[in-house]
């Protein structure tokens, strides 16, 4: 028996999925070749190439003035790629960098920035807003802004995995600044107006597909160089463009998978129905934890509460260990919280099926009546 995994990443896909990668590793191509032989210079993977492009634009509605590019390293690697780019196109006296800290992926998003000797701004910093702990997306009036004459671009990450802070909306900033946004952990879950930004990238191993190809949506304008720059080749958004994603090789299996996911997600009702299940899903278990009387408790602010990392604490570290000990017993696994900063998190990104969702309010209102009675 499969079981419910609610891991934050690599994350579970649907099953169908699944089923597809296992034939294409076995036989891809009419020659019988697999995924994982065919030349990323062929034209059946130019196709796969071609078609998750194409279904990427049309679930998020992408506008035809940017480009869909596939890419390597990781989020983490587009801390820096982005900056970079960003700052080439920038005139030369557009030099800092405003960075919104809600989180451990922004903070290291801003320390990449600075090792890369770009002037850094931190616009507020959600441990110093919330009692020396990420809690939450900090109220616009405490921002410190970089005047517009001055900023290069203003970075902020949508989801942060690890405390389960999300930014629900896009920041309030002068519109003359570009947005760069990290959507790793939230994209094809949420509806979003593309066209507010200059850069967005997402690791596609949350709600895209498996670990090893990076997203990256970059408006054309971002393409043409106005600031002299020393961008490592397979950085440069405009190398990688005018190569189709290929000046490098691509990860051909990755891409196939994230394909196959995006089919799924477009049979399955496209991005709007994605962000229906995950409020729905997320819902169910923040009902279990505010009705637990403290039994269970998120330590996130409730207008910053992540509707994909659902982070909680049970009133001692033996009960948390006992939950996640449990709940494995159950089928129910990748409780545990990140090893920084402990806990329980429970990641309903979209290959997560609704029954899991169940399966875990369930499994947390037997422990609840289990430890308490209630």
């Amino acid at each position: 028996m499969r079981q419910f995994s609610y891991a934050a990443g690599p994350s579970a896909l649907p099953m169908e999925v699944l089923e597809k990668c296992s034939q294409a590793v076995i036989s891809f191509t009419s020659e019988g070749e697999s995924i994982l032989e065919v030349s990323h210079r062929s034209k059946a993977f130019q196709a796969v190439i071609d078609d998750a492009s194409r279904l990427l634009r049309e679930l998020l509605v992408i506008p035809d003035n940017y480009h869909v590019l596939f890419m390597q390293g990781g989020g983490t690697g587009q801390f820096a790629a982005s900056a970079l780019n960003a700052l080439a196109h920038r005139k030369p006296d557009h030099t800092v960098g405003d960075y919104l800290v809600t989180g451990n992926w922004s903070q290291s998003a801003a320390n990449e920035a600075r090792q890369l000797g770009i002037e850094v701004n931190i616009v507020s910093d959600g441990k110093k807003e919330f009692d020396g702990a990420y809690r939450g997306v900090p109220l616009r009036e405490s921002w410190k802004l970089t005047d517009p004459s001055k900023a290069a671009y203003f970075y902020y990450c949508a989801n942060e995995t690890v405390y389960g802070v999300e930014a629900h909306k896009v920041p309030d900033i002068d519109p003359s600044v570009p947005l760069i946004c990290d959507m790793s952990s939230n994209i094809l879950s949420r509806t979003i107006d593309v066209s507010k930004f200059e850069i967005i990238f997402a690791g596609a191993q949350k709600n895209l597909g498996p670990a090893g190809v990076t997203i990256v949506i970059v408006r054309d304008d971002i393409l043409q160089r106005t600031a002299a720059s020393s961008i490592p080749t397979v950085m440069d958004y405009a190398v990688m463009a005018k190569s189709g994603s290929m000046y490098n090789t691509p990860p051909t299996f990755s891409i196939l998978a994230l394909k196959f996911n995006l089919e799924w997600a477009s049979a399955n009702g496209g991005n709007e129905a994605m962000e229906q299940r995950s409020r729905q899903n997320s819902s169910q278990i923040y009902q279990v934890i505010d009705k637990s009387n403290g039994f269970y408790s998120c330590p996130v602010v409730p207008h910053s509460r992540s509707l994909t990392n659902i982070v909680f604490n049970l009133p001692a570290p033996e009960l948390e260990s006992e939950f996640v000990s449990q709940a494995a017993a159950s089928g129910l696994i990748n409780l545990k919280g990140h090893r920084s900063v402990g806990g329980i998190r429970a990641s309903l990104y979209n290959g997560v099926p609704d029954a899991a969702t169940l399966a875990l309010a369930e499994f947390m209102d037997a422990f609840l009546t289990k430890n308490t009675g209630q």
